[in-house]
């Protein structure tokens, strides 16, 4: 008997008992649908925050100083910052000063999140301007009162998007000092992340509790202003690269440059952070966490394959005069293992495929709600037919050789 034929006759017997035949399926179907769907989803959601955090700027490193070690001799400076700029490789650089404060603004008052820093910070960033501009080197240099605001603050302060030309003010030790913006950035933007959407989010966590805040980008002089501590005085600094691939050699290359400029060698009070080292561990970690939940969903496969084993005995000893008649009329025992292996994979890649179909589905569904890419790979659609065949073959091989090997005389005397 050829292929073909084994084929045909696998279809007509699950056709003859379909109910049967799809209820035996169905560990099948949900095994195969459940590490589809985690398998998809996992790879969407892993590539939407690896490339999340990549857009955030993977080529960068931070440098930081750690306060424990560090005399205030040791921090970073503005001339740091430029020696740094000058090192083969180096994209841009800029330090990172926070200040936390009062602020008030169209007679609205909250809390302000200060980040000084250099004009480099536009690049750094890796988002466009939407309204005005970036405070200039020249207002850098004079440490002019300007900064440039986050689009969620203008629309909680202002209730609009573009706000250039109005001022915030921030006080601080009894010191209030008034800031112009001169510009609007969507901070949330260059994390994806839709900034209205998050404020009417937070909104709704927050109840009826009203709270403001606003996020600006100033000079780090003016940042010194408010927080009261002395200028030129710098604990985090970031740098990118031309090459990403530069980037270790590039932060060990300016540790060292700026100990030879401060001379304390002999202290550990600088640490580099490459963004690119952690993009890779979450990538690993990912990975590892949807192959151990796919395995785990696998386990499905296992219980359907038992019951196709199941089911393929109770066909045996319903189909006996068949088998019989077929051994009597001189069918090899190979040829009857054949068969009944058969019908075995047909059902078991059938099952494969509903629960393909059902998986990328239910995978659609997950990545629509989720907001993230859904991409099938090839790798999966093999293996869903892989482990079909698979579970076909491994749970379909003793049913198969107890036909084969069932006795003529005896099974024609039981029927």
């Amino acid at each position: 008997m050829n292929i073909r034929e084994n084929i045909r006759i696998a279809v007509f017997s699950i056709r003859t008992n379909l109910m049967r035949s799809l209820l035996t399926m169905l560990g099948i179907i949900i095994g195969v649908a459940s590490v589809i769907a985690i398998v998809t989803v996992g790879n969407g959601g892993r590539d939407y925050i690896v490339g999340m955090i990549r857009d955030m700027g993977s080529s960068a490193i931070s440098l930081t100083v750690n306060a424990n070690y560090a005399d205030d001799d040791d921090y970073f400076t503005d001339e740091d910052i430029a020696a740094i700029k000058r090192l083969d490789g180096v994209q841009y650089a800029s330090m990172q000063s926070i200040t936390m404060c009062q602020m008030s603004a169209n007679d609205k008052t909250g809390f302000l999140m200060g980040i000084g820093c250099n004009t480099d910070m536009q690049m750094l960033m890796q988002t466009p301007l939407q309204y005005g501009r970036f405070f200039t080197e020249e207002e850098y240099n004079e440490g002019k009162n300007v900064g440039v605001i986050d689009v969620g603050s203008a629309l909680q302060l202002f209730g609009k998007r573009n706000v250039v030309g109005e001022y915030v003010y921030c006080t601080s030790n009894d010191l209030t000092i008034s800031v112009k913006i001169v510009g609007v950035v969507d901070i949330m933007s260059s994390m994806n992340l839709d900034t209205e959407e998050m404020m009417s989010s937070m909104g709704s966590m927050m109840g009826n509790m009203q709270m403001t805040s606003c996020m600006l980008l100033m000079p780090a002089s003016v940042t010194a202003t408010i927080n009261g501590t002395s200028a030129n005085r710098y604990d985090m600094l970031q740098i990118t690269a031309y090459d990403e691939a530069m980037l270790d050699g590039i932060g060990e290359a300016a540790i060292n440059y700026v100990r030879s400029l401060h001379d304390n060698y002999e202290k550990d009070c600088y640490a580099v952070t490459n963004m690119a080292t952690y993009i890779d561990l979450l990538d690993t970690v990912i990975n590892v966490f949807t192959i151990f939940i796919a395995a785990v969903s696998a386990i499905s496969l296992v219980v359907g394959g038992i019951g196709v084993m199941n089911i393929m005995l109770v066909s045996i000893t319903e189909r006996t005069r068949e088998i019989s008649i077929r051994k009597a009329l001189g069918a090899k025992t190979g040829t009857i293992m054949f068969q009944f292996l058969t019908e075995s994979i047909i059902l078991c890649l059938i099952g494969g495929v509903i629960g393909l179909l059902l998986g990328v589905a239910g995978a659609a569904l997950v990545s629509y709600i989720m907001k993230v890419p859904l991409f099938v790979e090839p790798s999966t659609i093999l293996l869903a037919v892989g482990f079909s065949s698979a579970i076909g073959i491994i749970f379909g091989v003793y049913p198969a050789k107890r036909a084969a090997n069932l006795p003529p005389i005896e099974a024609l005397r039981r029927d």
